[in-house]
């Protein structure tokens, strides 16, 4: 096997387990956040050992921070896909982008991260991910929409409002059917 072989093989398998690692991360610190989850529960849930946890992610909150990335990306691709789909289709956009987000709701692991996020920004990188994440959101809303400020603002205001029902496992206080 040539040395070029081996070294992309075990970049890709690399690749694939921080994968493997974010995901299993993400069902852990959805239970219990950056603060109350303990690496050594995360490394268990990836089938990995602590140590090479840290060759992954050289701290807790790096890879914290690439999971609020995943999640943010996430968000941002539906509102992409949402948007081009509405525009395809000749139907409005926001509230195309609004149903997006609705569903990606389903999602317990990626609702509670998001949260979570949120609620570390004492964390400097978390805050800045973050910050970030939320930056690009707006800009794609207001770049693939007509709406008015005061219109995105009452998007992302209702879109957090959702946030925190469907984390109380309450969607019947809002019926996103509705609108």
């Amino acid at each position: 096997m040539a040395a070029d072989d081996l070294t992309h093989r075990t970049r890709s398998t690399g690749q694939a387990r921080r994968e493997d690692v974010l995901a299993a991360a993400a069902r852990v610190f959805a239970a219990r956040g950056l603060y109350g989850t303990p690496t050594t529960d995360i490394a268990m849930a990836a089938g990995i050992s602590h140590g090479y946890l840290f060759r992954l992610f050289p701290t807790k909150s790096a890879l914290f921070r690439a999971l609020a990335r995943r999640c943010n990306e996430r968000i941002l691709a539906a509102f992409g896909e949402a948007a081009a789909a509405a525009r395809l289709a000749g139907e409005p956009v926001l509230p195309a982008i609004g149903a997006a987000y609705g569903g990606l709701l389903a999602d317990r692991s990626l609702l509670l991260v998001q949260l979570h996020a949120h609620a570390a920004c004492a964390d400097a990188g978390i805050r800045e991910e973050m910050r970030d994440g939320f930056a690009r959101l707006i800009a794609l809303v207001e770049h693939e929409t007509a709406a008015e400020p005061a219109e995105i603002r009452a998007f992302f205001a209702e879109g957090m409002l959702l946030n925190v029902l469907a984390a109380m496992g309450e969607p019947s206080f809002f019926d996103l059917s509705s609108e």
